[in-house]
């Protein structure tokens, strides 16, 4: 376990990197960061979230301290990562928690996987990729051929936040364009690449576990008729809007977040 609680784990060849908060004897919550994030995009949650899961987070492939192999990923690659992972410690079932990328791995976890899932929580996320979404990634893959992750950052964190919460929330900022920076360029690649072939609209209604669908108000990267039509998808399911928020709901408005998140899984 390195200084700041990590550990790694050799999931289908490629090294990951988690961490576990919470007493051992509560059920297990799996927690998937987004597209140039780390799992310290849960940092605001995983304390109210630790007295009551055993929270396992993770580092995507590609992302933070998580090695990122060269080539186009797929979600079944995403999704066979985080089964894997669950494997390592031992959790045979858990809720499921993602949010953009980590709640499209969410949503192949409950599809591919759905004996092992308790309930699913799904925010700022899409689920299905139409030729505008597509080309929009084509052009941030050449973005990132040309300019490197560096050129990523400013215009990342202008479509994530509304300009009013960058410039009162500095710091909070900062962190953001830190967790971006530590993105391997393979690992950014390649899971655009997976985001380009989601195909899993069609199947929503196959979802049978209580699930949540979150959504910031102010979201164009995943807007909330987007979400809310993936709500209406899946039966018996619960939906919230996050005010003052955008793609990264829960780092830019945690307490509305938590909130939400609370209310679901006290029930």
């Amino acid at each position: 376990m390195t200084a700041d609680g990590l550990h790694t784990a050799v999931v289908n060849g490629i090294r990951l990197a988690y961490r576990i908060d919470g007493p051992a004897d509560r059920p297990w919550l799996l927690a998937s960061n987004g597209l140039l994030t780390t799992h310290r995009s849960w940092d605001a949650e995983v304390p109210a979230l630790a007295r009551r899961f055993r929270v396992l987070r993770y580092d995507t492939r590609g992302h933070g301290a998580s090695a990122g192999p060269r080539g186009a990923y797929e979600m079944d690659d995403l999704v066979a990562d985080a089964l894997g992972l669950l494997d390592h410690v031992g959790a045979a079932r858990a809720s499921v928690l993602g949010l953009s990328l980590g709640g499209a791995t969410a949503i192949g976890i409950a599809l591919r996987a759905p004996e092992r899932v308790e309930a699913l929580i799904v925010a700022d996320a899409r689920c299905e990729a139409d030729a505008a979404f597509r080309a929009a990634w084509d052009g941030r893959i050449a973005a990132l051929e040309a300019g490197g992750i560096a050129s990523l950052v400013e215009p990342t964190l202008e479509r994530w936040f509304p300009a009013f919460w960058a410039e009162g929330n500095p710091e909070a900022a900062d962190r953001v364009r830190a967790m971006i920076r530590q993105t391997s360029r393979e690992g950014y690649a390649g899971c655009a690449n997976a985001l380009k072939g989601l195909a899993y609209f069609s199947r929503l209604r196959d979802i049978a576990v209580p699930a949540l669908f979150l959504v910031g108000a102010e979201d164009t990267s995943s807007p909330v008729e987007v979400m809310r039509a993936m709500h209406r998808e899946v039966a018996g399911s619960a939906f919230a809007i996050i005010p003052d928020a955008g793609h990264l709901s829960n780092v830019a408005n945690p307490a509305a977040f938590g909130a939400a998140l609370d209310h679901f899984l006290g029930r």
